[in-house]
């Protein structure tokens, strides 16, 4: 298997099925929703690296996307920071104060969207809290970013119990919503997710916060199983995914992989050696190929 490059993207495994583009109104033109129904008849699964926007700073973000994006990524997520990030370890924390330090936030983020759009038609994500898009406006922040051409958002801390306001607004400018489900979650909160998610559901593969860890949870293919009972939309799995060898395995059973704190530790390390995190991604892309 070849992983996707673009808005091809990469194809579906385990047997969901993906959004109809044909008939998700206005989200039949989004990106994220059109590579998920590529990648089913291609049965590949999706790699998604996360980095956060501004970090180490605006004008390296914009190459490390087109790094990541080159180097085999099916999308990119781009962390937004945010003074209380709840569910965020200490390596994505540090790199969200290093990215406020360098003026990011919603706005930064949409602009920075706006500028990739001209070079790139890869599937872009924002993951970030709610009190940001609240303080924005959530009606405003749906039209601006479906014009900037952001295709989905990720709000860390928002059940989708209190998201109508948010998902109305975004499913009316054809922006994708993606909600978490974790190892605590009851089939009827599982239900509710996939319900408001119009992206992929995340799989939350731990309990706790972002970071890197020495092995897979030992129950991951059974929440994957639990989840996909409740919904046949796409699942992509993150929290805790670092190495090739992790990303296989995970590709076996989910639809997408979510590589997020490995790859933010990476910039920490060496923070404009954009190579290395691409080399990094084409690894995690050969890797899940060969699941």
């Amino acid at each position: 298997m070849t992983a996707a490059r673009g808005d091809a993207a990469a194809g579906l495994t385990g047997g969901a099925v993906a959004p109809d583009p044909a008939a998700a109104g206005p989200l039949g033109a989004n990106r994220l929703v059109r590579a998920f129904a590529a990648l089913r008849a291609e049965r590949r699964c999706a790699l998604i690296p996360y980095i956060m926007a501004g970090d180490p700073d605006v004008s390296t973000t914009e190459r490390l996307v087109e790094t990541l994006v080159d180097s085999g990524a099916s999308a990119v997520e781009l962390g937004v920071p945010f003074s209380d990030p709840i569910a965020d370890g200490p390596i994505n924390q540090r790199a969200g104060l290093r990215a406020m330090a360098q003026g990011m936030g919603i706005r930064a983020a949409l602009d920075l969207v706006a500028r990739l759009r001209t070079r790139t038609q890869v599937p872009l994500l924002v993951m970030t809290y709610y009190n940001l898009i609240l303080r924005y406006g959530p009606g405003k922040f749906a039209r601006d970013a479906a014009s900037a051409g952001l295709d989905g958002l990720i709000a860390a801390d928002l059940p989708p119990d209190a998201a109508g306001d948010l998902t109305g607004e975004a499913r009316r400018s054809g922006l994708a919503t993606v909600f978490m489900a974790a190892p605590t979650s009851t089939p009827e909160r599982i239900r509710a997710v996939a319900a408001s998610s119009t992206g992929f559901v995340y799989c939350v593969s731990r309990t706790g916060v972002t970071g890197v860890q020495d092995a897979l949870p030992e129950g991951l293919p059974e929440l994957v199983r639990r989840i996909r009972a409740e919904t046949p939309s796409p699942i992509c799995v993150g929290f805790g995914i670092s190495r090739p060898a992790q990303a296989r395995e995970v590709a076996k059973v989910a639809d997408g992989v979510i590589v997020g704190s490995a790859l933010v530790q990476m910039i920490e390390d060496t923070p404009r050696d954009v190579a290395r995190a691409g080399a990094f991604v084409r690894d995690l892309a050969a890797a899940i190929a060969d699941a």
